[in-house]
């Protein structure tokens, strides 16, 4: 919160003629890449006035933190503040053009019930139009429980089977508690089917410990230890259950300048050995809508200077259950961007809720 109350006060404090040429300086920077000078404003002002006079404006934006001067060129570029502040205040959010909001309808022509293959075909579509690399965050299933399992495969394997009332299975391999028998599994199955009664595998999972505890008297320790062990095969970090699909990291390589590209590769990284991916929901569960990250405002894309811009998508019940986003350079141009970001999440929603109806 901190850096939206600099920001507004930063803008406050501007007049018509520092907001102007600020806001002309930012377009063309995210236009163009390059920095820009005092000579090219002169021709797109809204007031005349000379390049001497723009130049101290600019100088005025500089000293204040917005703009900087890189190397030895006269033209200035936003700084990672000075975009904030852009967003925050100044940014004009175009409609969905024609073109893109028919390749992202595409994706749903797909008579596909696998949501993480939909969602894959999402995010390529969404990277080809942005230029960008995708992000999408594939929701856990969450249909309710209609029957759980454990066989046992060997002394030390067992598995865990998982029947969703949709007719979707899951099945984990674990290491079961030493001397588990066929009655504990049987038994621990029981306990498990009797309290799952409809819920969801989070909802289970958030009272089972209490009923454990409640019930000792009528589960044994050896089964209690097969329930705990067989939910925490859901709640480790291997399986299906959270997914992040990246499409178009081609794309950032592509637009990185030469001494970005480790940094980009990192960046890629440390998304692929990130297994618990759930901070992009919670950068997101501050609200509905679009959110923007720029540079180190978030850690994971603080070393490549990127930029994300993100959004959540919600199920029927109207509760967050994954995230949506583009991630690209910081000179994004984020006017057209974020409208994509905001209805293809939109989309998402809509197609998460209808095949979650079946």
């Amino acid at each position: 919160m901190g850096k939206m109350n600099d920001t507004s006060r930063l803008l406050a404090e501007m007049n018509d003629r520092s907001r102007e040429v600020f806001r002309r300086v930012v377009e063309g920077y995210l236009a163009s890449g390059d920095p820009v000078g005092s000579r090219t404003l002169t021709r797109s002002m809204t007031e005349r006035l000379s390049a001497a006079t723009i130049r101290n404006v600019m100088q005025d934006l500089e000293y204040m933190g917005l703009l900087d001067s890189p190397h030895v060129s006269a033209g200035r570029v936003p700084t990672q503040l000075g975009l904030r502040m852009f967003v925050d205040g100044l940014l004009e959010v175009g409609a969905v053009a024609d073109e893109d909001r028919e390749r992202l309808d595409a994706t749903l022509g797909s008579n596909d019930r696998d949501v993480t293959s939909l969602l894959d075909k999402v995010g390529a579509a969404l990277s080809g139009i942005t230029r960008g690399a995708s992000l999408v965050l594939a929701p856990k299933h969450e249909a309710p429980i209609r029957h759980m399992d454990f066989v046992s495969l060997a002394p030390d394997r067992a598995l865990v089977v998982l029947v969703f009332a949709d007719g979707h299975v899951e099945n984990r391999v674990f290491t079961p508690p030493p001397g588990a028998t066929p009655s504990s599994m049987r038994e621990a199955a029981n306990f498990l089917n009797a309290l799952a009664g409809g819920r969801s595998l989070s909802d289970l999972r958030a009272s089972v410990a209490q009923d454990i505890a409640r019930r000792r008297q009528e589960i044994d320790s050896l089964a209690s230890e097969l329930v705990e062990q067989g939910l925490a095969v859901w709640e480790g970090q291997e399986g299906p259950t959270e997914r992040l699909i990246v499409r178009g990291r081609g794309n950032l390589l592509d637009v990185a300048e030469a001494g970005d590209v480790d940094r980009i590769r990192r960046l890629f990284d440390d998304l692929e050995r990130k297994r618990d991916i759930a901070e992009f929901l919670e950068l997101t569960e501050g609200g509905e809508g679009v959110r923007i990250f720029i540079g180190s405002e978030n850690k994971l894309f603080s070393l490549s200077g990127s930029s994300l811009v993100v959004s959540p998508y919600m199920n029927a019940d109207r509760k967050i259950v994954g995230a949506i986003g583009v991630i690209g350079p910081t000179r994004l141009n984020y006017g057209r961007i974020v409208p994509i970001v905001d209805y293809t999440a939109q989309l998402v929603g809509r197609m998460v809720s209808d095949r979650g109806k079946g």
